[in-house]
Formats: C-alpha cells, structure tokens, sequence
C-alpha cells in the first residue's frame, strides 16, 4: 500500500514535495478529516509492518506563535530512511540565493536527540519565548545557506519505525539510514543537488558524520560533497577522558593535593594514565576526582552558566554524564528529585526547554508541521532510542584520515567552558592526525573582539569559541556565525 496525502494547490514548480512514482489521493483541499484518514491509513500501515512513510503537503503555510512567514520557503515533513524508517525533517531556505548557495545538512547527537533544538533554540531561523511565541534569529545560518535539519535516527523527535524497532548501533545511523534519508531529499528536491553539500554535525553526531562523508564521497558523482563540521564532538573517549582532569584542575573544581595525588599515582615521565589504569591508588584518585564533577550541580553542557535542575538526579543528564570515563564504569548514585517541577523527561538536567516541549506538542503546530497524528508527544532527548542504542566507535580517527585524502575539508571547534566534551580533548584529537601546520595557534575576533583560537592544518582546522558551552550557535550565536560563513566561504577566521 502506497500512502501520500496531498493538497493539489501545494505542488509547485521543481520543488515537488511528493516521492517519485506515487499517486496523488483525490480531492482539492486537505482537509482536517482527510489529513484524519491519511493519518489513519498510515497508522493501519504502522501496524502492518508495510514501511511506507506518512506524507503531506510539505510546505510550510503558517506557523503558530508567528504573525506572518518570512520571505523564504520552508518544508516540513518525512524522509524515507529505509523500508521500514521514516525521519522528520525541516527544511529552511537560504535567506540569500537558495539556488546556489551551499546546502548544509545538519545532525544533532545524543545519540537521541533532536535537531529540533538546534532549529528553534540554535542557529535556525526562529527562537521561541515563554509564552510559545516565535521571533526571529538575527544570526541564523540560513542567512547564507539551505539548511536541512533531520531528526535521527528513527525514534527520536518525530521519526519514527513502522516496524517499531527502536534497537540501532553507530554503522546502521551513520551509513545506511542518514544516506537514505539524504537520497530521499535529494528525490524531493532534485534541483539542490547541484549545490555545493556540507554535513554539520553537534556532540555525538560526531559518529554520524564521517561515515556518512565517506558514504557521499563514494556515492553518485552528481552530489558536490565539500566538507564537514564537527561541534563540541567526542572525537576521541580515550583522549576525552585524559584531558578532562585537567581541564577540571586548572578550571578550579579538584584542589591542589588530588591533583598531585593523580600525578604522583596516574602519570610516569610526562605520560599519564586516568582512563585505563589498573592500580587501586590511582582508581581511588580518579573517582574522587569524577564525584567532584558528577552529581554537585555544574552544569557539564557550560562550566560558568548556571544549573536549571540544580544537583539530583535525571535520566538525560546521567547518560551524558556515563560517557565520561565510561570504561570504570562508577555509576555513582544520586537522589532523583521529588520536588514539583522536575525536569521533563529527556531534558538534559541543566538545560531548560519547557518553552520548546509546549509549543512542539501543540495540536496546531503538529498540524503546521505535517506529523501524523498517530505519533506520541515530541521529546528533545529519546530515552527510548538512548537505552536501546550500541555504541561501537570510540575513537573516530581512522574516519577523518580516510575523508582528509578525498580533498574534503574538516572544521573541529569546541566552545571551551564545555566539560562533556571538552576543547582539550578535541585539540589533542585533530592534532594527532599529523596533517601539516598551516597556521600556527592564533586568534580570531568577532567585532574587534577575541572570539576564540584556530590552528589550521592541510584540510583541517581546530577552533575554539572563548566562554561557550556544549551548544555553541546557542551561547555564542554571533560568533557561530561567523565560524560558519568562514567555513563556507573557506576564508581565514579572523
């Protein structure tokens, strides 16, 4: 059985928002009774096992909190992700020439988590206030590119799996379902492949993008493939995990005397060891050091903002917190809050989104957005997807080399008050790639001002965004645009 619910008066011109080789269901108007039955039929198909995405006119008419569109196109809607997967997508034109400037696919990490956020709190077009009204982002990127958010992997915001299999590893999201979903689009939207195609990614997206590059590269010759982006990523656990004791010694949070007792008992002639080691006294030092962190109300995400959830315990922030020195395994207990207004299920702890979670679940913006009505209520973080979900790589180099001789370009930044991903981490990772110095550490200015620092090597550069967070777009949203169009536009960050 073939689904596609469409409004005959939406089709215009090459952007046809309907997947090849279907019929278009009869009628004039999309009503809400048939976008029912549409909504019905792919429930019944849900239920059957049949695979067959949930489609609706994809343009975007109206948005609620908004008073009138702004004068770029927009799309919102499904993309087939395998026979069984359909991702959610939202896709935003370039404010400049969308028919030549760069197409950006962007992915948020988790794993579970929605890219969602990052259009309505990031570096999209809009922001929402507390009483689920939109504005609009002085500094979003689609500015100077189309960018196409997707909701990945299936399970997690508002995709989803007709077979209900929700049980996915790092391989399965990062070649097979993303590439799919990005053939799709380009089915959607045939004239965008002549584009040029860059692929940005945040926190554990890291997994996602470089194979998914590598994917591209291999693939169809038609797709202008020129780079990708790695956000406050955990390129490396090993080289994560060494770094983040110093980064927490010389940011205040361990004193001096645990300091010289993870010298004294962790490192030998300038190497040291806090991920691996196997002596009890170092162990001791290493999770004394970690329940310093863990549990006490810093915000992991920016070390110098303040702590929505305060200290207690939430399911969200204790994943992310797992991933730091994950091969010891502390699991050190803490208290779930019982005072009324915990954080939502999902939420990272020190983040607020309640503005987020009302104004996505509402009956009209549902509507807006074209999600079946079958689908349960949207989540930021899936913790469905992340309890089920099989990391398999740790270390991402053997990625970045593959793509680094394929004349792809590669920007690494990290906001430097993150500690879930810290910068130092980053550095030690890009600079272990022994690509050649083109640029020795410098820094770079937004407005006269010091933004952060880059190194910039043959096809790589490292960057860092002075007082960010985990979220960069989110903290430092001007600067993150310059970082972009930089990027882009391959000028130096200065």
């Amino acid at each position: 059985m073939g689904l596609l619910c469409v409004n005959l008066d939406d089709i215009q011109g090459e952007y046809l928002p309907y997947p090849q080789g279907s019929s278009l269901m009869a009628g004039t108007k999309l009503t809400f009774i048939t976008q029912l039955l549409c909504s019905l039929l792919a429930l019944s198909s849900l239920s059957w096992g049949l695979g067959t995405c949930y489609y609706a006119p994809d343009l975007i008419t109206s948005l609620p909190g908004l008073a009138d569109l702004p004068n770029f196109k927009q799309w919102s809607g499904y993309l087939q992700a395998g026979s069984d997967k359909c991702f959610h997508y939202w896709f935003v034109e370039s404010q400049g020439k969308p028919e030549s400037n760069p197409l950006v696919l962007w992915l948020n990490g988790g794993p579970g988590c929605s890219s969602m956020e990052d259009l309505l709190a990031e570096n999209g077009p809009y922001r929402i206030n507390d009483d689920g009204s939109l504005y609009t982002n002085p500094h979003s990127w689609n500015l100077v590119a189309n960018v196409l958010y997707l909701e990945s992997p299936a399970g997690v915001g508002y995709s989803y799996s007709s077979s209900q299999n929700y049980k996915i590893n790092d391989q399965q999201v990062m070649v097979a379902d993303n590439y799919q979903a990005l053939q799709s689009f380009f089915t959607k939207f045939p004239s965008f492949t002549s584009n040029d195609i860059y692929v940005f990614v945040e926190s554990y997206g890291r997994v996602y993008v470089p194979s998914l590059g590598a994917q591209i590269v291999n693939g169809p010759a038609s797709i202008n493939f020129k780079g990708f982006d790695v956000g406050n990523g955990m390129n490396s656990c090993w080289l994560s995990d060494e770094t983040l004791l110093e980064f927490s010694y010389y940011h205040g949070m361990i004193g001096v005397n645990l300091w010289d007792s993870l010298n004294t008992y962790s490192c030998s002639e300038g190497s040291c060891d806090f991920r691996n080691s196997t002596q009890d006294t170092c162990f001791d030092s290493i999770l004394e050091a970690y329940r310093m962190i863990q549990g006490v109300g810093l915000n992991i995400y920016n070390l110098y903002a303040p702590c929505w959830g305060a200290t207690g315990y939430q399911e969200r922030y204790a994943a992310d917190v797992s991933n730091l020195y994950s091969k010891y395994q502390f699991n050190v207990a803490v208290p779930r809050p019982s005072a009324p207004g915990a954080p939502m299920p999902g939420v990272p702890r020190c983040i607020s989104a309640t503005a987020m979670y009302v104004w996505l679940n509402q009956d009209n913006v549902r509507q807006a957005l074209h999600i079946p009505v079958f689908l349960p209520t949207w989540e930021l973080c899936s913790t469905q997807v992340t309890s089920q979900y099989q990391r398999q790589y740790m270390d991402m180099a053997p990625f970045y080399q593959e793509l680094l001789q394929s004349n792809i370009r590669v920007l690494v930044y990290n906001g430097d008050t993150d500690m879930a991903c810290n910068f130092l981490g980053g550095e030690k990772f890009v600079e272990a790639l022994n690509q050649r110095v083109m640029t020795p550490y410098h820094p770079w200015y937004y407005k006269r001002q010091v933004a952060g620092y880059f190194r910039e090597y043959e096809q790589i550069t490292f960057l860092t965004v002075k007082g960010s967070g985990h979220r960069v777009p989110r903290y430092r949203p001007a600067q993150a645009r310059k970082m972009f169009e930089s990027f882009l536009r391959n000028t130096m960050y200065l």
